[in-house]
């Protein structure tokens, strides 16, 4: 009878342990499984145009974080993508060159909670490489020195900076008379390039990347509203916690390096 006890009580051990580790290989598999079948998810970010270099890159680097997630941009002034999501169009996530259009989408379109600044930069006035003209400063542009002066337009917030700092110099009317208006920063900048403009006003970021324009000068502090870009998650989003998992690496050191790389300033 103690035989028979002792052999049933370890057979019942060894059953207790089988059927732990089963439990356990079994959750390991689920956990792997539920890994590498995560359901794709796309989502659409729209991001002033400024941001492109930066944004490109950092973009093929989260896929390496979130393979699962593919991110779409869609650059454009801040101006017309505020236009766009307020008419209805699929967009997931928004990074405005301005508070302006963010403070306009605040209240119907802002996720609550989700709104942050990312980045800041500088407003600076460029010509084509090897220009002979002599333009050394944003007061030239209201001289003889420009003839065509290349600006974002109203609905650009490189252009509305562009304005506030000829104001704050007192000869915005006669600059505005010789302005060539361009729809996204990108326009600005082309014009100068392809000589065009004999100077166009664009942020330091564009004009950094560019070596067939120099900069000749920055804007007087004080002649403009601070340059920040904020970012927030939209209410009208199917995919928001995506949407904020990549605001969130936007945040990251990773992330931080093609930003700075290409001239921007990380807001505190």
């Amino acid at each position: 009878m103690k035989k028979l006890f002792a052999m049933l009580l370890v057979v019942c051990m060894l059953g207790v342990l089988f059927a732990g580790c089963g439990t356990k290989e079994e959750a390991s598999s689920s956990q792997s499984t539920s890994a590498t079948t995560a359901e794709p998810v796309e989502i659409n970010v729209f991001a002033a145009a400024s941001l492109t270099d930066a944004l490109d890159k950092i973009i093929a680097k989260y896929k390496t974080v979130a393979p699962n997630i593919t991110v779409t941009p869609n650059y454009g002034s801040s101006g017309t993508l505020q236009t766009q999501i307020e008419e209805g169009a699929t967009a997931d996530l928004f990074i405005s060159a301005a508070q302006k259009q963010m403070d306009a989408l605040a209240e119907n379109f802002v996720l609550n909670g989700s709104r942050k600044n990312l980045l800041k930069n500088t407003l600076v006035l460029v010509v084509p490489k090897g220009s002979t003209k002599g333009i050394a400063s944003f007061e030239d542009v209201a001289t003889d020195k420009v003839g065509i002066i290349s600006l974002g337009n109203a609905d650009v917030p490189c252009g509305q900076y562009a304005e506030e700092t000829f104001a704050f110099l007192k000869n915005w009317d006669t600059v505005k008379a010789k302005a060539s208006f361009g729809e996204n920063v990108k326009t600005v900048l082309s014009q100068v390039q392809h000589g065009s403009a004999d100077a166009g006003v664009v942020y330091s970021t564009d004009a950094s990347g560019a070596s067939d324009v120099e900069i000749v000068a920055t804007a007087p502090e004080g002649s403009h509203k601070a340059i920040v870009y904020p970012a927030a998650v939209l209410k009208t989003s199917t995919k928001q916690d995506a949407a904020q998992a990549f605001l969130d690496y936007l945040s990251t050191e990773a992330a931080k390096a093609e930003f700075t790389a290409v001239g921007f300033a990380i807001a505190e």
